[in-house]
């Protein structure tokens, strides 16, 4: 069988993944077309020097944006130059104005613009970029045969990112809140409407907090930081998810609602 395996969708189908993660990851890392790019970026990433040099090499674009889960710009390249070309250290810059905040890390992660010069020399870089890029594929691939499971790894690892990240709790919850993927997980997880997202952005965090205070105990992003935090919410949300599926199981759905705490203190 071709692409990862998923068995079972919702929190069965979570629980077969974290298991045989380690195993499918290397797996996809070598499928031969994903092989050949990640082999290709670090025979060159070296020779990179600028965003407009970056940018003017598609196959190592691809693989530097789908690192970040950031692909859907390929083509834009006005645009990913100005990003790339934004100083980490200046709040000003345009990968620091975006909404989504995989732009600057993105920016940051290739330093162009940096007083240092650019990181794409520095030990382990293409190992490092080369490894993300092969987990959003196996990601990918996961995504083809359940979205909602593909939407719930992406949660995991950004939601730990932003919480280990240093700063204040309202740059956590709005970094959250500008990654569509995540805002999705939590917008489902805490049961709130579609309409929801055309709220003012203050409104919508404090939302979110209070939804996070009656759920877990507390309003503040960085209990992200505990697994068994994230692993509530993914199930809250897979269990939610499914619940708006044409095909839901009442029953079965309400034994996961009922199995994950209303409240973790």
């Amino acid at each position: 069988m071709s692409g990862p395996i998923v068995p079972f969708g919702g929190w069965a189908g979570w629980r077969y993944l974290q298991r045989t993660a380690p195993e499918q990851q290397a797996r996809a890392a070598a499928a031969p077309a994903t092989a050949r790019e990640i082999a290709a970026f670090r025979d060159r990433i070296g020779r990179i020097g600028s965003a407009a040099e970056l940018v003017a090499d598609r196959p190592l674009l691809k693989v530097a944006l789908g690192a970040f889960g950031l692909e859907e710009r390929l083509e834009a390249r006005a645009f990913l130059r100005q990003v790339l070309d934004s100083p980490a250290s200046d709040p000003k810059a345009l990968a620091n104005r975006l909404a989504d905040s995989r732009w600057a890390e993105f920016a940051r992660t290739f330093g162009f613009a940096d007083p240092g010069g650019p990181r794409t020399r520095d030990p382990g870089f293409a190992d490092r970029i080369a490894a993300l890029y092969a987990r959003r594929q196996f990601e990918a691939g996961v995504g083809e045969r359940d979205a909602a499971l593909r939407f719930a790894l992406n949660a995991d690892r950004e939601i730990a990112a932003l919480a280990a990240r240093s700063g204040s709790d309202a740059a956590a919850w709005f970094g959250a809140m500008g990654q569509r993927p995540v805002r999705k997980v939590l917008e489902t997880a805490f049961g709130l409407p579609e309409s929801f997202g055309r709220l003012d952005l203050d409104r919508q965090r404090a939302t979110f907090r209070d939804r996070a205070r009656s759920t877990f105990g507390s309003p503040d992003f960085a209990q992200f930081r505990d697994p068994a935090r994230r692993e509530a919410l993914i199930r809250l949300y897979l269990a939610r998810d499914a619940m708006s599926a044409p095909a839901a199981q009442p029953a079965g759905l309400a034994l996961t609602l009922l199995q994950t705490p209303r409240r973790l203190s």
